[in-house]
């Protein structure tokens, strides 16, 4: 099927991790989509809590996708990129051999209230002003980064390349948009000198296509380790990736 007549439509911000993980691997793929800035938790119009919205996608989470040509949707960033490796047969980012595909769906299952905790704990309390967080609770959403942490320094990295071996696969993308976003080069929220192969793990993916253009509105957005941003930078910084990722689809077609 010719690439112009692929008619995906990818709900979200440039800014959201999950959107960033399904963005970049159909920019890995050279697959043309478009994307709908969505809101997250607005019920106005263009918000992923408007009814209009949920009658789509019940759950009004983003990223989320929909077929134009077929009426197919679904949210949640890890069903969307198992769907698209299956249905396209990106076979070399989420292996067939049963085995291999086991460990990259045990790493997406871990991910939830792990690894996502990254963004809950250390940068949505800085970005986030409309959301409240208690101390208790971001001090167990800390505990729960550091295990996960130290579970992929001495065990998914121990002796390998990527998480899974020495090929990158969706799980690396989905991890890497949550921990990549913690480095000095972006936030700057976290220090990873303890851990080694995490450290080389990050720049192994920094070096992955389209790496600086997915990460747009993290460049843009800075350190935010001493002072939270403006919500003009964030909205700015959305708007220049927005603008960045549909010059990139353009470039496909």
């Amino acid at each position: 099927m010719d690439k112009t007549s692929k008619n995906i439509l990818i709900y979200g911000v440039p800014f959201s991790q999950p959107v960033r993980a399904v963005m970049w691997l159909m920019l890995i793929k050279k697959f043309p989509f478009k994307l709908k800035l969505t809101n997250p938790g607005s019920s106005s119009e263009g918000g992923s809590r408007h009814p209009d919205f949920l009658k789509k996608f019940p759950t009004g989470t983003i990223p989320s996708l929909e077929d134009l040509d077929t009426g197919f949707a679904i949210s949640e960033s890890h069903a969307i990129m198992c769907y698209l490796c299956n249905k396209y047969n990106w076979d070399d980012l989420y292996p067939v051999n049963p085995e291999k595909r086991a460990k990259v769906d045990s790493y997406l299952h871990l991910h939830h209230r792990n690894i996502r905790e990254a963004s809950i704990g250390l940068v949505a309390p800085k970005v986030r002003k409309d959301l409240s967080f208690s101390e208790d609770f971001l001090a167990a959403s800390k505990s729960n980064i550091e295990k996960a942490f130290e579970a992929i320094e001495i065990g998914w990295l121990r002796d390998s390349r990527f998480l899974i071996g020495d090929t990158m696969t969706i799980a690396d993308i989905s991890a890497y948009v949550e921990i990549g976003q913690l480095q000095s080069m972006f936030t700057n929220v976290y220090n990873f000198e303890p851990y080694p192969n995490i450290r080389k793990w990050l720049k192994e993916m920094q070096n992955v296509d389209y790496h600086d253009d997915i990460h747009v509105a993290l460049f843009e957005l800075g350190d935010i380790s001493k002072e939270a941003p403006p919500i003009e930078v964030i909205i700015n910084a959305n708007k220049k990736a927005f603008k960045v990722i549909e010059e990139k689809i353009t470039d496909m077609l």
